[in-house]
């Protein structure tokens, strides 16, 4: 199985104390958020996961103790960098910042295992078409060699993003298709293999792949393993990665993004963040009395010794 340390909140920026516990006392609890009463018990051994995915927009925290766990465990990184300053995303390293530890966390656990997401791209005023493509060309050029891939995708306008972010300007097909075209080229002259997540459009002759960005086939490749050739049902709509189980929360992300789709508001975030215990198995709070805690389904997508030679011969 695949365990997720960032799909709902950024763990490895606010939450790394009680990250880099839970890995050492080999195991964590994770709250069902659509069932709050359940909570699932994943241990977290070699041998019960697969691959430990991380997605953050500041590794610096987690820098000088990453080892601990790379050396443990099969691992990928997702770093996003984008385009926007402190009027979107307030509480989020400048770029120039985020380059740099970039390339620390890539010379210490290898480029083949790090990817930079380019992502959400949306459009105000400020952050037009040629202002996306200006940036991501100035960052591709420094970010290159320190990256396996690329994963842009564009926003979604769900119901909350419009609430929060009145000055967004709505897409066209034109937008999109000047961007796709702008972003394939510059990633062309970099050598930098650049993809697509969650989005429908087919940009692939601006030489822009279509691929889920956590694929048996990218973790794989990344750690040396030979996965099973399975269906990814994708974790949403459109979405064609493999499931993972997520360790994080909802509404504990204190980087503030105006188009976070994990915080219902960015004053929850904080408020919330006075329940969370470094010290318990849970990122917030600890086990209640009404809680129904079970054992997480943990069953391995890596091919066994016998299937490894089966695909072989």
């Amino acid at each position: 199985m695949i365990i997720n340390t960032g799909g709902r909140t950024d763990t490895v920026q606010y939450f790394t104390k009680w990250l880099l516990k839970r890995f050492e006392e080999g195991f964590v609890y994770s709250r069902n958020p659509l069932f709050p009463n359940k909570v699932n018990r994943y241990e977290l051994a070699p041998d019960k996961v697969d691959c430990v995915i991380f997605c953050s927009k500041n590794y610096a925290p987690i820098l000088n103790d990453i080892t601990k766990i790379t050396e443990k465990f099969n691992t990928y990184f997702f770093y996003t960098i984008t385009a926007y300053g402190k009027d979107i995303e307030p509480n989020v390293p400048s770029i120039e910042t985020s380059i740099e530890t970039l390339k620390k966390l890539s010379n210490i656990v290898g480029k083949n295992r790090l990817a930079w997401r380019y992502d959400p791209v949306l459009l105000t005023e400020t952050y037009t078409v040629q202002t996306h493509l200006e940036t991501f060309e100035k960052m591709a050029k420094e970010i290159a060699p320190y990256v396996d891939r690329c994963i842009f995708s564009f926003v979604e306008m769900y119901k909350k993003l419009e609430t929060n972010m009145p000055e967004i300007i709505h897409f066209t097909e034109e937008n999109k298709t000047a961007i796709a075209a702008g972003l394939g080229e510059i990633a062309g002259k970099y050598n930098i293999f650049l993809q697509t997540c969650g989005t429908n459009g087919d940009y692939t002759k601006y030489g822009i792949h279509q691929s889920g960005c956590v694929t048996l086939e990218i973790l794989g490749k990344a750690n040396g393993v030979k996965f099973k050739n399975l269906k990814h049902k994708g974790m949403r709509n459109g979405c064609h990665c493999i499931e993972s189980r997520d360790i994080g929360a909802y509404d504990t992300c204190m980087n503030g993004c105006k188009y976070c789709y994990a915080n219902k508001n960015p004053k929850k975030a904080f408020e919330n963040y006075k329940f969370h215990n470094p010290d318990s198995p849970m990122l917030l709070g600890d086990l209640r009395k009404t809680d129904e805690l079970q054992g997480g389904a943990q069953k391995s997508f890596i091919c066994n010794k016998t299937e490894t030679q089966q695909k072989l011969f």
